[in-house]
C-alpha cells in the first residue's frame, strides 16, 4: 500500500508526463478522433443508397413500410467515463511497473486529454462490486483525483466481477458517453452486459498484460497464492508445466478476443514491460482513419 506521500509524488511525475504527451501528441490526435463522433439524435430522413445501413431506424422503416435513416446534431461537449478495475490482479506487476500504475498513467492522459478539449470525465472503480463512482466533471483538480484514486485505492474485495460493473455503468450513465474500460479481462460471463454497452455507448477495451500471464518463467517448484481468490498451491517449473501454462494463458486471450468481436469493441492491449505511447498512437490513427 502506498503512502499518501508516495500517492503524491506518483501523482505529481505521472501529471507532469501525461500533460507533455496530450500538448505534443495526443491533444489533436483525441480531438480528431472523437470530437464529432458525440452526436445526439434529432429526427429521421428517407433513405438514400450510400447511407450507413447502420443508421437505419428500425422500427420507423417497419411502420411508414420503406427505410429511414436516423440523423444526428455534433455535441460539443464529451461525456468521457473510465472504468477501471482494481481487484487484486491489478497489484500484479513482474517487470517495470504495476497493472495499477499502468492504469493510473491511462487515466491520466485520458482526464488532460478530455480536459484540454473542454470534455467532462468520471471515473467508475470495481472489483466484484462498485468501489467508487465519480460522476463526470471538468477541472484539473478533479482529472488529478482520479489519478490518485487509481493509484491509491485500496478495495473492499480482491475478486472481479466485470458484469456487475458493466451493469452498474449502464444504468448511471444514461447519456451516450465515450467508455473507457481499463482491466486484464481476467473475468467471465459479461459478454452479454459488454454486448449493451456497447450498444448505448463509444466503447473501448485498454487491456493490461504482464508477459508472466502468458509465458512461465524458467524457474525451479514456486509456491504461489491466487491474489483474487487466495487459494495456494506449489506449480513445477519443467518444460511441461510451462507448455499447458501458455496454453492456458492462450485459451483465455483467444476467449477474451471472441467476445470482444462478437461486441465490435474496439481494443488495445498495452504491457507492464513497454510504454504505452505506441500502441496508443497506433489506436488513434486507426480509430480516425475508420471514422474519416
Amino acid at each position: 500500500m502506498l503512502t499518501p506521500a508516495e500517492i503524491f509524488a506518483k501523482t505529481r511525475r505521472i501529471e507532469i508526463r501525461t500533460s507533455r504527451l496530450v500538448n505534443e501528441l495526443f491533444g489533436g490526435r483525441y480531438h480528431s478522433t472523437f470530437k464529432g463522433r458525440g452526436v445526439e439524435f434529432t429526427d429521421v430522413r428517407e433513405y438514400v443508397p450510400g447511407d450507413d445501413v447502420r443508421s437505419i431506424h428500425w422500427n420507423i422503416t417497419a411502420r411508414l413500410g420503406q427505410p429511414y435513416i436516423k440523423r444526428f446534431t455534433e455535441e460539443r461537449e464529451l461525456t468521457i467515463l473510465i472504468a477501471v478495475d482494481v481487484s487484486a490482479s491489478s497489484a500484479f506487476g513482474t517487470r517495470s511497473r504495476l497493472k495499477s500504475e499502468l492504469a493510473a498513467e491511462l487515466v491520466s492522459l485520458l482526464a488532460f486529454a478530455a480536459l484540454k478539449n473542454s470534455d467532462k470525465v468520471g471515473l467508475l472503480l470495481f472489483s466484484d462490486k462498485i468501489e467508487e463512482y465519480l460522476p463526470p466533471r471538468k477541472s484539473k483538480s478533479h482529472a488529478l483525483r482520479l489519478v490518485r484514486d487509481v493509484l491509491g485505492f485500496v478495495p473492499n474485495s480482491p475478486r472481479t466481477d466485470l458484469n456487475a460493473a458493466l451493469l452498474y455503468l449502464n444504468r448511471v450513465q444514461k447519456k451516450r458517453a465515450i467508455v473507457f474500460l481499463v482491466s486484464d479481462f481476467i473475468d467471465s460471463n459479461y459478454e452479454k452486459s459488454l454486448g449493451i454497452t456497447q450498444r448505448h455507448h463509444d466503447t473501448v477495451a485498454f487491456v493490461l498484460e504482464d508477459p508472466m500471464e502468458s509465458e512461465w518463467p524458467k524457474v525451479g517448484r514456486l509456491l504461489l497464492e491466487d491474489a483474487e481468490d487466495r487459494t495456494r498451491g506449489m506449480a513445477p517449473g519443467n518444460k511441461s508445466f510451462r507448455a499447458l501454462y501458455s496454453r492456458a494463458s492462450q485459451t483465455r486471450r483467444e476467449e477474451r478476443d471472441r467476445i470482444f468481436s462478437k461486441s465490435q469493441l474496439e481494443r488495445v492491449v498495452f504491457q507492464t514491460n513497454h510504454d504505452y505511447v505506441r500502441p496508443l498512437l497506433l489506436f488513434f490513427q486507426q480509430r480516425a482513419k475508420k471514422f474519416r
